[in-house]
């Protein structure tokens, strides 16, 4: 069995790295896996194929991105949520890899990596893994309060339009037009498969949900004490911990973790932040705190991760929630909203706490209620264990195998292959 994942981005971060973890888990089980990315190579994985591997395709994935982003000038009002047009990007059809390949994984294919009306080209068998809500919109990444995708989007908010026949209906009408339909769309959990099967998009599609995965021998249990001196923090004081890789989106959430922290007292508490923070955050926070900023290393967030007493996860929209099962995976129960993917993740009051969505005052109840809880322990164990027993990458790795033999066979019945 020959899987080519196809995934923009760096893959030490991000969306990239759920789908370099799960090639990793195929490998495991004994599957031929390569990726085809859009980065250039920081590491030794020869099963990892970079498209800008040259002078020549590094000036055209240049070009291609400031091209992808040129419809956008249209729109003065668009707001500075990320907006994806996928007008133009590479044919993976005219890559060698295309004709090595049984089955075409697509991830995260964005940021002018692969365009819209190429995906009619592929004729092989397509899972595509829907990391965030793209695949199904006219265009922005996350939804937020819109519901258009249902129904064929126009005057998007997201834009600032107020014309019906806009960008993102020409984007979504493409995508219905160019995605084949024999393409086989997997949710990261059931929120986000669920709102896939409601989109104008994929509602004729198979839609099914295999959860993301977490690398549990990258992020495990590490002693709290030990972990604090590693990362040289010296203190008494419980610690929370909150971070994302751009803490500055809307949707993540930050201001009502601020709004949060108002009904704590901030002598008690340590707060360490991670991500890109903005400066409006910084200069906000009364507490006493530490930004560790934009981090790259698993070991640094293990460390963190272990070094916590609670992780707050207080984003609006999440697809899944890899920061929160990152934690979890480490033993430190976590605090989110009672909303979209986080929901499947955290089990109320077992290995974490669901705050009612999107209450502030709720929010502090979840962190006072671990921290204070005599049973922490036990909530710690807990949540290493879901995410163990529920999202290892060997066990999705196992799920996706499955899947593959399944539409394989599917196909061989046919007599498409």
């Amino acid at each position: 069995m020959k899987i080519l994942h196809i995934v923009s981005g760096d893959l030490k971060g991000g969306a990239a790295r759920g789908a370099y973890w799960l090639h990793q888990g195929l490998i495991s089980e004994g599957i031929e896996s390569k990726i085809f990315n859009n980065t250039p190579k920081s590491d030794n994985d020869n099963n990892v194929v970079t498209f800008t591997n040259n002078k020549k395709n590094l000036w055209l994935d240049f070009f291609y991105k400031k091209i992808e982003k040129l419809p956008l000038k249209v729109y003065k009002n668009k707001t500075n949520h990320v907006f994806s047009t996928g007008i133009i990007g590479f044919d993976i059809t005219k890559h060698p890899l295309y004709n090595w390949a049984e089955i075409i994984h697509l991830h995260w294919i964005n940021n002018a990596f692969i365009s819209i009306k190429n995906l009619h080209k592929i004729k092989k068998p397509i899972v595509w893994t829907l990391r965030d809500m793209w695949p199904f919109t006219g265009g922005c990444h996350t939804t937020i309060d819109c519901n258009k995708y249902k129904t064929g989007c126009g005057s998007c908010p997201q834009l600032g339009s107020n014309k019906n026949n806009d960008l993102s209906r020409k984007i979504i009408k493409s995508k219905q037009k160019n995605i084949p339909s024999h393409a086989y769309i997997v949710g990261v959990t059931p929120w986000i498969s669920n709102e896939a099967k409601e989109s104008i998009v994929f509602k004729d599609f198979h839609v099914s949900c295999i959860y993301n995965n977490i690398n549990c021998n990258l992020f495990f249990p590490l002693n709290k004490q030990i972990a604090r001196e590693a990362l040289n923090i010296k203190t008494n004081k419980k610690i929370i911990l909150v971070g994302a890789q751009y803490t500055y989106d809307y949707f993540k959430g930050f201001d009502k973790f601020l709004q949060a922290l108002q009904s704590l007292d901030e002598q008690k508490y340590l707060v360490l932040f991670f991500g890109r923070l903005g400066a409006d955050v910084e200069s906000s926070i009364k507490f006493e705190y530490k930004n560790f900023g934009f981090i790259r290393d698993d070991i640094t967030l293990r460390l963190l991760y272990s070094a916590a007493d609670v992780f707050v996860n207080p984003s609006l929209i999440e697809s899944f929630g890899k920061t929160t099962a990152e934690s979890m995976a480490c033993g430190t129960p976590v605090v989110c909203f009672d909303a979209t993917g986080s929901r499947y993740i955290v089990d109320h009051q077992v290995n974490g706490y669901r705050a009612e969505p999107y209450n502030p005052i709720d929010l502090s109840n979840g962190i006072e209620w671990i921290i204070k809880n005599k049973k922490y322990n036990s909530i710690a164990l807990n949540a290493e264990q879901k995410v163990i027993q529920n999202f290892d990458s060997q066990l999705i790795a196992k799920q996706y195998v499955n899947l593959y033999e399944n539409i394989l066979l599917k196909q061989h019945k046919n007599g498409r292959i």
